[in-house]
């Protein structure tokens, strides 16, 4: 039975993928920074003994070497380790960023993939194999967007990593490989924006974005199909927001809704 680890896998994408994999028959190990947002999650995910989780600051290398020994002592192996914990800042220029602020996200987003892809490594050539998933999100393409750049700063680093990590583990039976999941509904989509703003935003929401229940089940389907070393499962293409676009007049969507 596949054993599946998903930092920050107590709410949006990441609790989506773990129920999904669950879904698929897989096993599953998600963190959280806090104890109760674990206990909500496994409440939530129902999944028995084929699910377990642990408060984990992804920032801390001792915190989540305990998440690895948690999951292996429970079922055995890793298969697939997804760096997906993060955070975002409020929309506002960089001058205005709290450095406390920049501090966190920095821990989160780039530290704790950092911490995440050496303790995962370090576990699965110990036992044979695996795969070390790291998150895209906006700015792993180079894009830059006002408001966002600390974010995005940490996101084309991210990029960087795994591409550089994907070269050391040649040879080994170790693979790194990106997990885009494009333009995803959930809290930090929305945040911050002023209702002017927000409202020419939702517009390009609407042909692009999608919910968490329709991205998720199809990442995991890929990630249980593998791809090579440095390889990447996107789920927003450039093709696909291409198509969107020109057929935006002619179809109706609202990922934001509660219809299909």
């Amino acid at each position: 039975m596949t054993a599946v680890v998903v930092t920050g896998g107590t709410r949006g994408i990441g609790l989506g993928l773990a129920r999904a994999f669950l879904d698929r028959g897989c096993r599953v190990a998600v963190c959280g920074r806090a104890a109760g947002s674990v206990d909500r999650a496994l409440a939530e995910l129902d999944a028995g003994d084929r699910a377990v989780g642990l408060p984990c600051d992804t920032s801390r290398r001792d915190q989540v070497r305990a998440l690895w020994e948690t999951a292996a002592g429970a079922f055995g192996r890793i298969d697939h380790w997804i760096n997906n914990a993060g955070v975002s800042t409020a929309r506002r220029p960089l001058w205005e960023q709290p450095p406390e602020r920049l501090d966190d996200l920095v821990s989160a987003n780039l530290l704790g993939v950092l911490h995440g892809s050496a303790v995962a490594v370090a576990g699965m050539r110990a036992q044979g194999g695996g795969t070390v998933w790291n998150m895209e999100g906006l700015g792993s393409d180079g894009r830059a967007v006002p408001g966002l750049i600390a974010y995005g700063s940490t996101k084309r680093a991210v990029t960087y990593l795994t591409d550089a990590l994907a070269r050391e583990l040649r040879g080994t039976p170790v693979r790194a490989a990106h997990l885009s999941p494009g333009m995803v509904v959930t809290d930090l989509l929305v945040q911050d924006y002023p209702p002017e703003e927000l409202a020419k935003a939702r517009r390009v929401f609407t042909i692009l974005a999608d919910r968490v229940e329709t991205v998720t089940p199809w990442l995991a389907d890929r990630v249980l199909a593998g791809t090579a070393n440095g390889g990447r499962v996107a789920w927003l293409t450039r093709r696909k927001a291409a198509v969107r676009f020109a057929t935006a007049a002619f179809r109706e969507r609202d990922p934001f809704g509660e219809g299909p």
